[in-house]
């Protein structure tokens, strides 16, 4: 601070450059990391990113009741959709745990940038 009070512009736009770079490498790494939800003691597997984009699904064949397709197909869908919202719930936490102190940095209570309304 110089005297009077008054905040370093230079040093402020130096800390702000430095969260902008911190939040991008971490949005990138969450777009690139696998996370795995399942369903069905595991006869459902779904892969999604860090960021919620669904990249792989695995069935195990046994899911599949050829007795029954219609009540297979309800079956697959309600598995595949526990199995994604699975995958996601986690992509989710990977998020707050990667996001969140950048979050709070940048405006959350009090611990943000000194002189900055956020």
């Amino acid at each position: 601070m110089i005297p009077g009070g008054q905040p370093n512009m230079q040093q402020l736009l130096q800390q702000a450059q430095k969260m902008q770079q911190d939040l991008a490498a971490a949005q990138q790494e969450l777009a690139e990391t696998p996370v795995e939800g399942s369903a069905g003691g595991g006869l459902v597997k779904a892969t999604v990113t860090g960021s919620g984009e669904l990249k792989g699904l695995v069935i195990d064949p046994k899911a599949v009741d050829t007795d029954s397709a219609e009540e297979t197909a309800e079956t697959l869908a309600d598995l595949v959709l526990a199995a994604v919202r699975d995958a996601n719930a986690t992509a989710q936490k990977l998020q707050q745990q990667k996001l969140g102190p950048l979050a709070q940095a940048l405006g959350g209570g009090g611990g943000g940038i000194p002189g900055l309304p956020f």
